[in-house]
């Protein structure tokens, strides 16, 4: 059994569920497999060929299904690289190389080498906002844009809302579901099969537990691309406000939003992402 997953079938059940939603992908696409030093990478591949790349990095407990609600609209316009980032639950690789380290990088090379690819812009949320950034603090020159959505590696990592949870654990699902809307910051109706697969991911999968290294301001300036990010002022993961202040601070240029009633998990960002994507 994999150290990722708490048991075998539990990851069997992971993997089922993954399948399904996959089947249901709401645009035609290809599943694309691609060999790294890392192991292998999944990847769903929409749009058309010719379109401009754009690479897709989820955050943690997640997979490619992360992009479900945007992948419709954007594939319109975009060829869309929907990855499965390695050590999580999805179908690449369990390799876990430390964040501290170019490893990620060399990795992602590996990727883009694989898929055919040598300048595309990159979306990246929480987790995958970090790899992103990682990414691209090494190598501007092969990224032509930057969407980060709550991403790690910026403003600092809050850890207030672990204790919580850790109270919350003897009062069984309701106290997971409390713990999951608290960590996400999404408590309205719409929102519940979202809280629902995090629910079930996370009862079954085991989360990183090292801490995302933070950029210096040295390497924020490398970032001479356009760049978008957007974050909740509710976060519990990640110091939003910090995170705006040091991207204003860094890069002029960029673009930041600071949603005020949003909290980690930010939904509805289709359009504006593909505004800035493809303007």
């Amino acid at each position: 059994m994999s150290a990722l997953y708490k048991s075998e079938a539990g990851a069997h059940e992971l993997r089922r569920r993954y399948q399904e939603q996959l089947r249901d992908w709401p645009v035609p696409a290809e599943q694309v497999r691609v060999p790294t030093r890392e192991g292998e990478t999944f990847v769903v591949v929409s749009g058309p060929p010719d379109a401009p790349p754009v690479l897709l990095l989820h955050g943690s407990g997640a997979n490619a299904t992360n992009w479900r609600d945007d992948i419709a609209t954007w594939s319109r316009h975009l060829r869309t690289y929907a990855l499965d980032l390695i050590g999580e639950p999805g179908l690449s690789a369990p390799s876990r190389p430390p964040l501290a380290s170019d490893a990620h990088a060399r990795w992602l090379d590996d990727v883009l080498a694989g898929l055919g690819i040598t300048r595309t812009a990159i979306v990246g949320m929480s987790l995958g906002g970090w790899l992103a950034l990682d990414y691209t603090t090494r190598h501007p020159e092969r990224v032509t844009r930057l969407a980060l959505l709550c991403p790690g590696g910026v403003g600092k990592q809050k850890t207030g809302w672990l204790f919580k949870a850790l109270l919350l654990r003897p009062f069984g699902r309701w106290g997971a579901r409390r713990s999951v809307r608290a960590a996400t910051g999404l408590h309205t109706p719409e929102a519940r099969p979202v809280l629902d697969q995090v629910l079930l991911t996370f009862s079954h999968f085991n989360p990183r537990t090292e801490r995302l290294p933070v950029f210096p301001d040295s390497a924020l300036r490398r970032l001479t691309m356009p760049v978008l990010v957007t974050a909740g002022r509710r976060d519990v993961m990640f110091d939003s406000t910090e995170t705006a202040r040091r991207i204003r601070h860094c890069l002029p240029h960029a673009t930041v939003r600071l949603l005020p009633d949003a909290g980690h998990a930010l939904l509805g960002q289709t359009d504006s992402v593909l505004t800035f994507l493809h303007p």
